[in-house]
C-alpha cells in the first residue's frame, strides 16, 4: 500500500492479543494502541467498563460509552498516526463493538455499525487478523488473572461472542484474517508478519 496501515488484532478473552499487537507493532514500527483505554480520556471510559463492581451498567450506556472511547482513540491516536505517515496496531477496534455489545449482549448490530461508523468516520481498519483459541486453552490463560467485568460475563456470552466474531470474519474474508492462536508465540507472530506481508505488502 501506498499509505500507512491501520491493522485490529480481534479475539475473545484469553487468546493473546495484546502479546500480538505489540509483537507485530514492533516489527512494523508501528503506532501501538488498544481499545478501549488507548487514551487519558479512554482509561477513565475502560475503568468503567471493566469494573467488577459496577454491576448495573445498561447494555445501551455500555455501547455508548464504548463508542465514546472510539471516537477519542481514532481522533487522537489513530487518525494522526496515520496522517504523519505512522502504521498503526491496535489491540481491539471497531468490531469489538459489533462481537461484544451486538451479538454478545443482544443490541442491534446495524444500529452499533451506525452508530461508531458516526464515532470513527472513514477511519476502519485495512486487515483484521482474528486470534482464535479453543475454550479449553482460554480458559487456562484466563486462569492466570484477576478477571474484569467482561471477563466474568459467562460461558454462553463469549460463545455469542465467538460467533459474532466468525459470522464478521466468514461476511469479509478480503478484510479478515484467522490465525491459531494457540500455536507457540513465535509461531503466531511469524503468521502474523506473513499475513501482514501478503496482504498488505508491508
Amino acid at each position: 500500500m501506498d499509505r500507512p496501515v491501520y491493522i485490529a488484532l480481534e479475539g475473545s478473552e484469553g487468546c493473546g492479543k495484546s502479546t500480538q499487537s505489540r509483537r507485530l507493532a514492533d516489527a512494523l514500527g508501528a503506532t501501538l494502541t488498544r481499545e478501549t483505554g488507548g487514551t487519558a480520556v479512554g482509561q477513565r471510559l475502560r475503568a468503567i467498563l471493566h469494573d467488577t463492581d459496577v454491576t448495573d451498567l445498561d447494555d445501551r450506556a455500555e455501547a455508548l460509552i464504548v463508542a465514546a472511547d472510539r471516537a477519542q482513540h481514532i481522533a487522537q491516536v489513530v487518525r494522526p498516526s496515520l496522517e504523519s505517515g505512522t502504521p498503526v496496531v491496535s489491540d481491539r477496534s471497531v468490531y469489538s463493538t459489533l462481537a461484544y455489545q451486538g451479538y454478545g449482549r443482544g443490541l442491534d448490530v446495524d444500529e452499533l455499525r451506525t452508530l461508531n461508523e458516526w464515532a470513527i468516520g472513514d477511519t476502519t481498519p485495512d486487515l483484521v487478523i482474528l486470534l482464535r483459541v479453543p475454550d479449553d486453552v482460554a480458559r487456562r490463560r484466563m486462569e492466570r488473572r484477576e478477571l474484569d467485568r467482561f471477563e466474568r460475563a459467562g460461558d454462553d456470552f463469549h460463545a455469542r461472542v465467538d460467533a459474532g466474531f466468525a459470522e464478521m470474519s466468514a461476511a469479509d474474508p478480503e478484510r479478515w484474517a484467522i490465525v491459531d492462536a494457540s500455536a507457540p508465540l513465535d509461531e503466531v507472530a511469524t503468521t502474523i508478519r506473513s499475513i501482514v506481508q501478503d496482504r498488505l505488502g508491508v
